[in-house]
């Protein structure tokens, strides 16, 4: 692997996990301030909209297990020394 693709795979997970999650995140909390409703400017009153809400939950979770799974990724090699196990075994290795 020469030195220029190590490169553009590490600016690549970079923008991915970089700015990828946090706008995963925003249009979350976008689906869910949408889908709970409530009230206008101008007085009207919208309904909430379970299906928005899910959608927005869904995303923070997502956003969470990918979080936990990198830590447990960087955290892996100390895990499997002291509890003797592998917590990420889906994931390639060196």
């Amino acid at each position: 692997m020469s030195y220029l693709e190590a490169i553009l795979k590490v600016l690549a997970v970079g923008l991915v996990l970089g700015a990828g999650l946090p706008a995963l995140f925003a249009v979350g909390l976008v689906a869910y301030s949408r889908g709970a409703g409530g009230a206008e400017a101008d007085g009207t009153v919208d309904a909430p909209n379970p299906a928005l809400k899910a959608v927005g939950v869904l995303l923070f979770a997502f956003v969470a297990v990918v979080i936990v799974i990198g830590i447990l990724y960087i955290t892996k090699g100390t895990i499997n020394h002291h509890f003797g196990f592998n917590p990420v075994p889906f994931l390639p290795g060196k």
